[in-house]
């Protein structure tokens, strides 16, 4: 990593490298049960941008910028009335699309409603989230990714913010090894059942990694031997430009998808989504022998109305993650905190807002990472710099493709044959694309 490369991968606002390249996406912006038809307005910031959301009338989401474009007073003061805002300073409304309806301050014969609009952004609603495009083609907005969980009617979502940038919150995700000690430290084989999809980890707490790029991204594989002669396989993935799968569920049978979306360069919101037939976040489902549960739940806190407000744990920085030193020494938890999700939680925001990569010292172990970052920073340069279209921009079925997952394979498979294998028995959500002609 050269100084540059971290800028411009980390930066995200209107005219940086990596900020122009997400624009050519849909993101997820919010859930849509935060937004009632004529209810309160919604403080969101989405790559740097201050933003209003509201639910007019029928039903409809508007995202718009939170200046009103008459003297810049925020929308966020107000009214959501009658199919769209009315900005308090001087009545001047505005619908969805951001098209100026009244001004009603001006005499009738001076109003120029057709010349003024508030500038505002598509929107889309499926299975529960509101996304959003940000690119510039507002006209002709791509389709949405088909990324399998979250075509999933009945899919599970919920949302955390972090505070550190994009990339290492997401960089927590595509690194297997570190699930042996932040997650599981503290266990022994003695503690949990022979079938447990922890064990493989417990076992050997130092896999081999077999990394390849991918139409959508990267994927990896993390590989040990099981004791009972089958290789385990920990596969994983980094889909453009802020999305990953993590292995942390059976392969065949639950499908995931996270988002890491930046709200700016130091601040991001995870949309975690989760469909399969194992009910509930696997997580918070495993068990010791003895029967207690592995994990905690985290808490929320009650979510207030800036811009950083919404999604938080009561758990973070000044409380140091909600930390037990004693459970730390006596083995119930690797890291003395109970719950898996502020685990990580804890030393990417510890990292300080945005990583000093000058820092870092990677090792073998980290090739998914270093991998990741070059993939990325290659596409997003190449869109900036050359025009090239972003991966899956207007392909999206190319998403379809990842599933992430842990299973059990012959050990003389590599991966290439091994998730081919496994794709091949795993149950699929959603409406998978039709095959190209």
């Amino acid at each position: 990593m050269k100084p540059e490369d971290s800028i411009d991968l980390t930066r995200v606002g209107p005219g940086t490298v990596m900020g122009d390249f997400m624009r050519q996406y849909w993101m997820p912006a919010l859930l849509s049960k935060e937004l009632e038809a004529d209810g309160d307005p919604m403080r969101i910031m989405l790559l740097c941008e201050k933003l209003v959301a509201f639910r007019d009338s029928e039903g409809r989401v508007g995202i718009l910028d939170q200046r009103c474009p008459h003297r810049c007073a925020s929308l966020f003061l107000g009214r959501n009335e009658e199919s769209g805002i009315r900005c308090v300073y001087h009545g001047w409304k505005f619908d969805v699309h951001g098209n100026c309806l009244e001004m009603p301050n001006v005499p009738v014969d001076y109003r120029f409603e057709p010349r003024v609009k508030a500038k505002a952004y598509k929107t889309h609603e499926q299975n529960g989230i509101v996304w959003v495009y940000m690119g510039p083609d507002q006209d002709n907005p791509p389709p949405l990714p088909m990324i399998e969980a979250a075509l999933a009617e009945d899919a599970e979502t919920w949302c955390l913010m972090r505070d550190c940038n994009w990339l290492q919150a997401l960089e927590g995700d595509i690194d297997t090894s570190h699930v042996g000690f932040l997650h599981v430290g503290s266990l022994q084989l003695d503690d949990i059942d022979d079938d447990h999809p922890m064990r493989p980890t417990i076992l050997n707490r130092a896999p081999e990694y077999k990394v390849q790029p991918t139409d959508w991204g990267v994927m990896y594989g993390g590989f040990r031997e099981n004791d009972d002669g089958q290789m385990s396989w920990r596969v994983a993935h980094y889909m453009f430009p802020f999305w990953t799968q993590t292995p942390n569920n059976r392969f065949h049978s639950r499908a995931i998808a996270r988002a890491w979306v930046p709200i700016d360069d130091e601040h991001s919101m995870l949309f975690d989504i989760t469909c399969g037939s194992d009910e509930g976040n696997p997580a918070y489902k495993s068990r010791r022998k003895s029967g207690e549960l592995l994990f905690d739940k985290f808490e929320y806190a009650p979510n207030g109305t800036g811009f950083y407000d919404r999604w938080r744990c009561v758990d973070d920085a000044t409380n140091d993650w909600g930390i037990d030193r004693q459970s730390q020494r006596d083995g119930t938890q690797y890291t003395g905190i109970a719950n898996i999700t502020m685990q990580d939680q804890a030393v990417t925001e510890s990292m300080g807002p945005i990583t000093d990569h000058m820092h870092e010292r990677l090792a073998p172990s980290d090739a998914m990472v270093s991998r990741t970052r070059r993939q990325a920073l290659t596409a997003a340069r190449a869109f900036k710099n050359d025009g090239k279209a972003a991966p899956g921009v207007r392909n999206p079925e190319i998403f379809y493709q990842a599933r992430a997952g842990s299973f059990l394979h012959a050990p003389e498979d590599p991966l290439d044959k091994a998730y081919e294998a496994a794709l091949g028995k795993a149950e699929r959500y959603g409406k998978a694309p039709e095959p190209a002609e």
